[in-house]
């Protein structure tokens, strides 16, 4: 830490705790990261949990003249949430969120995701009108500060347009909620000399005809270059002046700590889509005419673009002989009922019948058509990430034209990207608002791609400004990326206007200075992020952050991006031998960080835009840690069976000991030799399963209309009984087969099942040798009792499941329980459902394999209230972490309890995951199976109709 910081550091510590604050270097440059091109690494990380904190900050922040930036999700693209100064990041305390009666308004603090808004308000059809394409990562408070918007939402529905009151902390510490008429009147009266200020420069721009036009007409198109002039000339209460100059601010004039919305209607009915035309300019004049009618988006595709994804499966083969000029629009219409729809749709498409496309096209209400056009667009970006080099980064630009001029200007731009050769360039982008993207990938290794990058920038500010009177920036923020370029978009009188602004907000220039207005005219070409060569199985990565709200881990240590960002420097350290100090200290730390934390759950390729799963890097570095264990593990292969025995064993004699001490004595003495072990020996917790006791089935002549079914109880079901005290003391496997047979099947298992294993326990471990050999060796039995997969098999355990799906010969018929339940076992029950509130946790594999639907839809046939916790992702159990690494699993599930008190229980797919979400909740937590045979029993025979061979 450099010297100027330390007395700011060891103050702190006064009023934030020492966890809070973050100064190695390991996390300074892991926590420093986001999604944009260019690194600055922090002197020190502030996780704030309060406004009472943001402003104590913000006042000793100015008593040390230390800049302080402001970060939410970091998955802005522009520079603007880096800093190598103070980085304020936002803790748990920031989540919080109110919905007025009629759902018109609703109230974030910016800690909330973007999309969890959406969720909280989708039961009244509404949701926040601001749609960025990262909404699902995006925090409220990034997405204000940057106005972003999206696919739908145009200059309409955008932060500034919906905004309907805002809380804020000023430079000098003050708070002012506008919705609160007290905090108002008490900011006019203690501040009237800023408030004078913005009158007068709100009259002064109102008396400027020819800068009011231009503001005029800069907010007719997307634009988020520089600080929201329009706020001038839009209001005249400086109150109303200040909070809309906040929206887009990029944390340059205050802190946002909470913000109401203006909801907007989210209509149930939805139609998209997919047309093709031969030329660009027949597609933009396409554009204007949908203009007018009752679209809600209207994403163009160029050629390039269509070319990146024609040979993705499902594509339509007609678009590899699509012409050099061709484009497509992808266009989707909502409204309130199904017959308004239809009409909607006969208006779009006669608005464009007398322009020729490429084949004819119709409208789908098909959510899954539909979700596949939308994929084809949203393919888009990773596709050049997908096929970039190595080394290189996919930088997304982002601009703005007239709507008319729309053809020209991408045939402009298609001419600059091959007199700078970027011929791997495509376009893309919101086009009803003439907002298009272009995506391209960039090396920063030598001088001259340096140039090159500089050259092409210079030409696309002066073809947007100059030659079409366009937006540098339409919605992904200023930061420093555009910073040299705001004065040539704006000229001078906006120029001087913005600084104006700048120093009667932060007049000491200590709020994320350097971002929106920047006086060196090549900041954009300096601090660019280094992008090297680590492992194949994450080089592809963007550092975009859409992985990091589902990872378990984010909260104790480190993210997918994060644990990426670390190893590439772990990697560049050793290919280099610069620093070896460094490394080993990176080395070291990564031990515990990124792998020893790391559930390797791999909910983070769900989310990811080229589809890396972290784990596979994090399994693989066990691979190499543990090679000296190969032997042992060929060892416990081999012997499966008498190490099941032995577990078996063990869970009875802690459940015999539990009995004896008693809950309180059983955890002060298991607490106390894990501590002395060094935490060596695992955790033991109340809700420690018992042995289990599993009973053969014996199979009834006659009383199996449904056919037969392969049962598969995994080692955990096979060993691991329901906990001390459980409400039903019956293991799953007696549970399962109990409930195969209440629907009418034969339940048959395989031979010589304790030695069978899918090898999981292996796999997670890195053992890769011994994992794929039992799962070789299960995939064997299977094929022998199933009949040559003639007999469907049910895997009663879904991180097994998805494990022998991805790995075992397609002609096998298996079924994770959950699809099994959904498809083949409700259908021949009786669902008398029961009217408490149950919670469920859908299981990271479960999300993989797609099931979180059928899973709902099973609880909601048994219940009459289904709370499923929210941002709760991966139970942070994995396999056995739960017991060697319990900071792990405690973390993920810190919300979990306080969301369902008011549940009479937990239900799951995975026995292992139960135990933590059991431990953290206060409730037993159990297979669904349990809940469906509880509400459950036989249909008549005549109702039912034979599903299984």
């Amino acid at each position: 830490m450099k010297p100027e910081f330390q007395a700011f550091h060891q103050q702190l510590q006064s009023f934030i705790p020492p966890e809070r604050l973050i100064t190695d270097p390991l996390r300074t440059l892991a926590y420093g990261t986001d999604a944009s091109f260019y690194r600055l690494i922090p002197q020190i990380v502030v996780r704030v949990e309060s406004e009472t904190e943001v402003v104590r900050l913000i006042g000793l922040a100015h008593e040390h003249a230390l800049p302080l930036t402001f970060r939410a999700a970091g998955t802005s693209l522009s520079g603007q949430a880096i800093t190598d100064s103070v980085l304020v990041q936002l803790g748990d305390g920031w989540k919080g969120y109110e919905i007025s009666e009629d759902a018109s308004t609703i109230r974030l603090q910016p800690g909330v995701i973007g999309a969890h808004a959406n969720r909280y308000l989708a039961p009244f059809q509404r949701k926040i009108g601001p749609d960025p394409a990262s909404i699902n990562a995006a925090k409220i408070g990034g997405i204000a500060a940057n106005n972003a918007s999206g696919m739908c939402c145009g200059t309409a529905q955008n932060s500034y347009r919906t905004l309907h009151s805002m809380r804020m902390v000023l430079s000098d510490g003050s708070v002012l909620d506008t919705a609160d008429r007290d905090s108002v009147a008490q900011f006019r009266q203690q501040h009237h000399a800023l408030l004078d200020s913005l009158d007068s420069l709100a009259k002064l721009t109102r008396s400027n005809s020819a800068l009011k036009q231009k503001i005029e007409h800069k907010y007719r198109l997307k634009n988020t270059t520089g600080y929201a002039l329009n706020a001038l000339i839009d209001f005249e209460d400086p109150i109303d002046i200040l909070q809309h100059l906040m929206i887009g601010s990029e944390g340059t004039l205050g802190f946002i700590s909470a913000i109401t919305y203006n909801t907007v209607p989210d209509h149930p009915y939805k139609a998209s889509a997919l047309v093709f035309f031969d030329q660009v300019r027949t597609t933009c004049e396409a554009v204007a005419r949908l203009k007018s009618t009752p679209v809600a988006a209207v994403e163009l595709m160029d050629r390039a673009g269509l070319r990146s994804v024609e040979d993705k499966p499902g594509m339509p083969d007609f678009i590899r002989s699509l012409p050099e000029n061709a484009a497509a629009l992808l266009i989707e219409t909502r409204a309130e009922s199904e017959a308004e729809l239809h009409q909607q749709i006969k208006t779009i498409m006669a608005s464009i019948e007398a322009l020729p496309t490429s084949q004819p096209y119709e409208f789908s209400t098909d959510p899954v058509e539909c979700a596949r056009y939308w994929a084809i667009r949203k393919g888009l970006f990773p596709a050049v990430g997908a096929v970039r080099e190595t080394g290189t980064t996919v930088i997304i630009e982002d601009v703005a034209f007239p709507v008319e001029q729309l053809a020209d200007a991408v045939a402009d731009l298609h001419e600059l990207f091959l007199r700078w050769d970027y011929p791997e360039a495509l376009i893309f982008g919101h086009a009803l608002e003439g907002n298009l993207h272009f995506v391209f990938t960039q090396s920063f290794d030598t001088d001259e791609a340096l140039r090159r990058y500089e050259g092409l920038m210079d030409d696309v500010a002066d073809l947007v400004v100059n030659r079409y009177g366009g937006s540098l920036k339409a919605e992904h923020g200023t930061g420093r990326n555009m910073a040299p370029y705001v004065e040539l978009e704006w000229g001078q009188d906006a120029y001087r206007l913005m600084k104006e602004i700048k120093s009667l907000l932060d007049p000491a220039g200590l709020l994320n200075p350097g971002v929106i207005l920047n006086d060196d005219a090549k900041v954009h070409l300096k601090n660019l992020k280094p992008m090297p060569a680590a492992n194949p199985l994450i080089d592809k990565c963007i550092e975009c952050g859409f992985c990091e709200p589902v990872c378990p881990s984010r909260d104790l240590t480190l993210t997918p991006r994060q644990r990426i960002v670390i190893w590439r420097e772990i990697n560049e350290l050793d290919r280099s031998g610069d620093d070896p100090k460094r490394l080993q200290l990176f080395k070291k730390q990564y031990a515990y960080q990124g792998e020893e934390t790391c559930a390797a759950c791999g909910l983070c390729s769900t989310s990811c835009p080229v589809g890396i799963n972290t784990g596979d890097l994090t399994r693989l570095i066990r691979h190499y840690n543990h090679e000296h264990r190969e032997n042992l593990a060929a060892w416990v292969a081999e012997h499966y069976g008498g190490v099941m025995k032995a577990s078996r064993g063990l869970f009875r004699l802690a459940d015999v000991t539990h009995k004896v001490l008693g809950t309180a004595r059983m955890g002060a003495i298991t607490q106390g030799v894990r501590r002395l072990s060094g935490n060596r020996v695992q955790q033991w917790t109340p809700a420690m399963p018992t042995a289990a006791k599993m009973t053969l089935p014996v199979t009834e002549p006659g009383n199996t209309p449904a056919g037969k079914v392969v049962y598969l109880p995994s080692c955990a079901s096979r060993t691991m009984g329901p906990m001390r005290g459980s409400e039903e003391p019956i293991s799953l496997a007696d549970k399962t087969i109990h409930l195969l047979r209440k629907a009418g099947f034969e339940v048959i298992l395989p031979d010589a099942l304790e030695g069978l294993c899918c090898g999981m326990p292996f796999q997670s471990k890195g053992m890769f040798n011994a994992a794929e050999r039992k799962r070789s060796e299960l995939g064997i039995h299977l094929m022998k009792v199933s009949n040559q997969g003639q007999i469907p098999v049910y895997s009663d355990t879904s991180p097994c499941s998805l494990r022998l799906q991805e790995g075992l010969p397609s002609e096998l018929q298996i079924f994770d329980s959950v699809e099994f339940l959904d498809r083949f076992v409700l259908p021949r029950l009786e669902i008398t459902p029961i009217d408490e509130a149950v919670a469920l946790h859908i299981t990271c594999s479960s999300q993989r394999q797609g099931q979180d639907i059928a899973l709902k839809r099973i609880l909601e046939a048994c219940s009459t209230n289904v709370i499923v916790p929210d941002q709760i992702t991966c139970c942070g159990f994995a396999g056995d972490k739960g017991f060697s690494t319990p900071e792990l699993n405690a973390s993920a599930l810190r919300s979990l309890k306080s969301q369902v008190q008011q549940c009479s229980g937990g239900y799951s797919t995975s026995r292992t995951c139960e135990i933590g979400l059991s431990h953290h909740s206060g409730i037993e937590y159990r297979s669904v199976v349990y809940l469906l045979d509880r509400c459950s029993h036989p249909k008549p025979i005549e109702d039912t109709c034979h599903v299984a061979s």
